[in-house]
């Protein structure tokens, strides 16, 4: 393995870690009103002296883990920066709008989980409770749509530089993916939290899980149907592209199965899959390409690649950075292990 496709690898490994972790923190975001958050807030009575079992439940799961796996993000966008500046350079400028209301999802978000319990009303938490949801979904949507756009084809100017405007952002195909994702990620915040949850709760959020593992795949099915008819996908490699979406379906499929039987960590494991597939589909469907036109033709990995000193160099960061990063997580995970309400306290 050459050591741009090393970088390559690392560069899809933190984008799907990044899914995966920040995944069921949106989707828990997304799913906070239903699953026992703002419960005191509809019966009328103040959280502050009313103690409902289930307040915050969705948000008390990923609390020990909130904002800590943003960390996979702000990695994946060095690596990008450091060894692929010409692929930023030419993606970014037209990712803009998307990027900044990914952005803009976050700050509110997490806005919204941390001052929440601040809130001296009904209707302040009801407030606060919207920017959580809001927070969730945008950057679940756009990450969706940046999917698509990278499946379907980034269209190329005459002068070789690659555009993104809103003729493109808007087809059937890239708003299915955009849907898709949505979809996945609150699926996958659902069996976070019934793995994290008591049992009564964790009943409801796999119920809830699989309900939504359903919408996600009549969603795909619509993004692979539009594929089939030439108005969606262009795979360089199609071999591979069939295979990894195949073990998508698969993922989906058992990750539903395993929610309705009751196997949580199984069902988690499931969920893992199907946010971290889309990521293999895009760098393995493509490559040697990481930017492709709609003819199919683009920006192969020599190009995008930084030069091979600079390679060098990033590198032996790379070899100290990334096993801190692993480590930290794998810690985390350790010290806040086990559901909450028993062993942790609630944080929000």
């Amino acid at each position: 393995m050459s050591l741009e496709t090393l970088w390559l690898a690392l560069l899809g490994l933190l984008l799907g870690g990044y899914f995966v972790l920040g995944g069921y923190d949106y989707g828990a975001q997304m799913l906070h009103p239903f699953l026992g958050g703002g419960q005191e807030d509809r019966d009328g009575r103040d959280d502050r002296r009313v103690r409902h079992p289930g307040r915050n439940a969705a948000l008390d799961a990923i609390a020990p883990f909130f904002l800590g796996n943003e960390v996979w993000l702000v990695a994946f966008a060095g690596v990008l920066f450091g060894a692929f500046p010409h692929l930023e350079g030419a993606l970014l400028p037209g990712l803009y709008p998307l990027i900044a209301a990914i952005l803009v999802g976050l700050v509110l978000g997490n806005a919204g989980v941390q001052l929440r319990g601040r809130a001296r009303s009904v209707g302040g938490r009801r407030w606060w409770d919207a920017l959580i949801v809001f927070g969730g979904a945008m950057p679940a949507v756009c990450w969706g749509l940046v999917v698509g756009l990278l499946l379907h084809g980034v269209p190329r100017r005459a002068d070789g530089s690659f555009h993104v405007g809103f003729g493109e952002v808007f087809t059937p195909f890239v708003l299915a993916c955009g849907a898709t994702s949505a979809l996945l990620f609150a699926a996958h915040g659902a069996a976070f939290v019934a793995l994290r949850s008591a049992p009564d709760l964790a009943a409801s959020a796999r119920q809830l899980g699989a309900g939504l593992l359903r919408a996600a795949g009549a969603a795909g099915a619509l993004a692979l149907l539009l594929t089939l008819f030439g108005a969606g996908a262009a795979m360089t490699n199609r071999a591979t592209s069939a295979v990894l979406a195949l073990l998508c379906a698969a993922a989906l499929a058992g990750a539903w199965w395993c929610l309705v039987r009751g196997h949580r960590v199984r069902a988690f494991a499931a969920t893992c899959c199907t946010v971290l597939l889309p990521v293999l589909l895009v760098g393995a469907g493509h490559y040697p390409y990481v930017l492709i036109d709609s003819a199919g033709d683009g920006m192969t990995i020599h190009q995008a690649v930084t030069d091979g000193a600079t390679l060098k160099i990033l590198t032996v960061f790379g070899v100290v950075l990334i096993p801190v990063i692993l480590a930290y997580q794998s810690w985390n995970w350790w010290a806040f292990r086990g559901r909450t309400g028993r062993r942790h306290p609630s944080y929000f």
